[in-house]
C-alpha cells in the first residue's frame, strides 16, 4: 500500500472503530449478564463433579463451620456442606424460574391473542377473567394457592403459574389489537385464511418483541418469587437444596453468616443476569435505540 493510500485506509477503518467501540459501552452490561447466566447453567449441569460431597450428606461434628480448604463455603446447622447445597440449588432455581416464566408466557400469550383477536363476549370474559387475577398481590395470592395444594416443588410451580400468565395475556392483547389492523392482516382475511392461521402464524409473530423482553426480564422475578415461597416453607421439600429455604436456615444465624450470605448472593447475581440481559435486549429490538 502506498504513502498516499494509507491514510485513506485508516479514515476508512476509523468509523468502524467507533461503531466497535459504542456497541461494547452499550452492550457491555447485557454480555455480562449473559456470561452470568451461562456461568450458573454450566454450575447447574455439573454439579456433581464440583464437589465431593453430597447436598444431602450430614455430619453434626462438622455443623456451623466457617469457609475453609475442606468446606468452601462452611456448614450449616446440619453439618451439610453449603457449597454442595447451593450448586446443586443452582438447578430447581433455574428451572422453576424458567418453567413458570415460559410455560406462563405461552398461556398468557395464547389467552390475550384469542382475547384481542375474537373481540366481543369472548374478550369481555377473558379480560375480566385477567382483571380478577391481577386484583390479588401475586405473592399473596401465590402463598395462598401454595399453602392449599401443599408443599412441592410442583404444586409451587402450579400456584405461581396461576398469577405468572395474565401480565403475558395483557400485552399479548395490547400487541394484538395493534397488528390485526395492519394490511397484510387484510390481505391474509381476504386470501380466505383461518382466524387461527392469521394469529398464530401472522399477527404473534409480528408481536413477539416486547414478549421476548418480558420473558428475558420476568426469569429473575420468577426466581425470587420461588425462593421467597420456600423461605416461607412453601417450596421445596426438605431436605431438598434451593436457595431461599437455604437463606431461610440461616436467617437467625448471625454469627454463621457464610449460611444465608451466599445463596443470597447467588439470588442476586442470578437476577441480575437476567435484568442485564433483558435491558441489552430491549435495546437491541428497539430500533431507535440502535440508530444512538
Amino acid at each position: 500500500m502506498s504513502a498516499v493510500d494509507a491514510p485513506l485506509g485508516l479514515r476508512s477503518v476509523a468509523p468502524i472503530q467507533s461503531k466497535l467501540r459504542r456497541g461494547l459501552r452499550r452492550y457491555s452490561l447485557p454480555v455480562i449478564g449473559a456470561l452470568i447466566i451461562i456461568a450458573w447453567i454450566v454450575v447447574a449441569i455439573i454439579a456433581p463433579l464440583l464437589s465431593p460431597y453430597l447436598p444431602s450428606t450430614v455430619d453434626v461434628t462438622a455443623r456451623l463451620r466457617p469457609p475453609s480448604s475442606t468446606h468452601w463455603l462452611g456448614t450449616d446447622v446440619l453439618g451439610r456442606d453449603v457449597f454442595t447445597r447451593l450448586i446443586y440449588g443452582t438447578r430447581i432455581s433455574l428451572t422453576t424460574g424458567m418453567v413458570v416464566v415460559l410455560v406462563g408466557a405461552f398461556i398468557g400469550t395464547l389467552v390475550g391473542g384469542i382475547a384481542a383477536y375474537a373481540r366481543g363476549r369472548v374478550e369481555e370474559v377473558i379480560m375480566r377473567a385477567t382483571d380478577l387475577v391481577l386484583c390479588f398481590p401475586p405473592i399473596i395470592l401465590a402463598m395462598a394457592i401454595a399453602a392449599a395444594l401443599g408443599i412441592g416443588t410442583t404444586n409451587t410451580i402450579i400456584a405461581m403459574l396461576v398469577v405468572w400468565w395474565p401480565k403475558f395475556a395483557r400485552l399479548a392483547r395490547s400487541l394484538v389489537l395493534v397488528q390485526r389492523s395492519q394490511e397484510y392482516v387484510e390481505a391474509a382475511v381476504v386470501i380466505g385464511l383461518s382466524p387461527a392461521r392469521i394469529l398464530l402464524r401472522h399477527i404473534i409473530p409480528n408481536s413477539i418483541g416486547p414478549l421476548i423482553i418480558l420473558v428475558t426480564l420476568d426469569v429473575g422475578n420468577a426466581i425470587i418469587t420461588f425462593a421467597g415461597l420456600s423461605f416461607l416453607g412453601l417450596g421445596v421439600i426438605p431436605p431438598t437444596p434451593e436457595w431461599g429455604s437455604m437463606v431461610s436456615e440461616g436467617r437467625e444465624l448471625i454469627e454463621q453468616w457464610w449460611v444465608a450470605a451466599f445463596p443470597g448472593f447467588a439470588i442476586l447475581t442470578i437476577v441480575l443476569g437476567f435484568n442485564f440481559l433483558g435491558d441489552g435486549i430491549r435495546d437491541w429490538l428497539d430500533p431507535r435505540s440502535r440508530r444512538r
